[in-house]
């Protein structure tokens, strides 16, 4: 086994050991609204799952109503010292965010990390996907590695994040596997899940790393296809997609989102929130968002999300290092 597979295993055996699914027990309290900061643009991972949680929460009646704001910039930073600087009036504000908060404190994008936020809770995984034009002449992951081997200089992959980040570390996990050199692969990065789907519809980049979630719908229309699936097995909302593993890459990989509030956020304040999420998990308004996007449930509420998060903090930096990303 090489070192590769090793670490990409031991990444996944820490987000197995971390996530809590049982339900917390907290105080019976309403929310009257939650507003929901997307780091992001329209179309991407965290603004889905932004709207998606907000759809469920006011469909089964546990908040009264929820409203959005799109805040891009600074790779995610510009929405963290947002909700830091104006945190006395920002405790009705929940934002989003995922596995990119941990690489991109690691790397230096914003100065904050996770640390400096109130942890409200995780809540699901969206695996990562491969995709490309339906039209393309690529038809599975490894005529994408043949393509790039040919030509890497013609074999561009976009992603919605930053160079070194999620969807950059995703393709690079997937090239390493192959026996491409990842430092090699061309990488555009984009703001946001559409304007990464934009690029590719347009021919900038053969083909984008992104979340499963972003890519279902638009493979489900014909637009584009999905070439591999960092999942074990084949994901109910999409079985046409293959995975990467029964195509011969040992690539696995799932990325957590879940919610943060401002510093200081009170402690009755915070326990409705979690409430709120925790009762969430038993409606069917939300098992039809959580089914439409492909997600799986992962519910780590407060100090287990904390626990989850510095021992990611460490994994993945590891394997940043192993990577040259860091």
């Amino acid at each position: 086994m090489t070192l590769m597979k090793m670490t990409r295993r031991v990444v996944l055996a820490a987000a197995a050991a971390s996530f809590s699914f049982a339900t917390p027990s907290f105080a019976e309290e309403a929310v009257d609204s939650i507003h929901f900061l997307i780091p992001g643009g329209a179309g991407g991972g965290w603004d889905g799952t932004a709207r998606g949680t907000g759809e469920a929460l006011t469909k089964a009646g546990l908040v009264g109503s929820a409203s959005y704001e799109n805040m891009s910039g600074g790779g995610g930073g510009k929405a963290i010292g947002y909700l830091i600087e104006n945190a006395d009036s920002n405790h009705g504000t929940l934002m989003v965010n995922s596995t990119p908060i941990v690489i991109r404190s690691l790397t230096g994008v914003f100065p904050q990390n996770f640390r400096d936020l109130t942890l409200v809770a995780g809540t699901i995984g969206d695996y990562a996907a491969l995709v490309v034009p339906a039209d393309s002449s690529v038809k599975d992951v490894n005529g994408l590695i043949e393509a790039f081997k040919t030509d890497p200089a013609g074999t561009a992959i976009g992603g919605g994040s930053v160079p070194g980040g999620m969807d950059h570390l995703v393709a690079a996990m997937v090239f390493q596997a192959a026996g491409a050199d990842p430092v090699a692969m061309k990488y555009v990065p984009y703001d946001g899940g559409g304007k990464t789907m934009a690029g590719l519809l347009s021919g900038e980049v053969q083909a984008v790393s992104t979340g499963f979630s972003e890519a279902v719908e638009l493979a489900k229309a014909g637009e584009v296809r999905i070439i591999g699936v960092t999942s074990p097995e084949r994901v109910d909302a999409y079985p046409d997609a293959a995975t990467m593993v029964e195509q011969g890459n040992d690539t696995t990989f799932v990325n957590w989102r879940g919610f943060f509030a401002a510093p200081g956020l009170p402690a009755e304040k915070l326990a409705a929130y979690q409430a709120a999420i925790a009762k969430m998990y038993d409606t069917p308004e939300w098992e039809e968002v959580r089914a439409r996007n492909g997600w799986v449930n992962i519910h780590n509420p407060g100090d287990d999300f904390r626990v989850f998060l510095e021992g990611q903090e460490q994994t993945i930096g590891d394997l940043m290092k192993k990577l040259g990303f860091l």
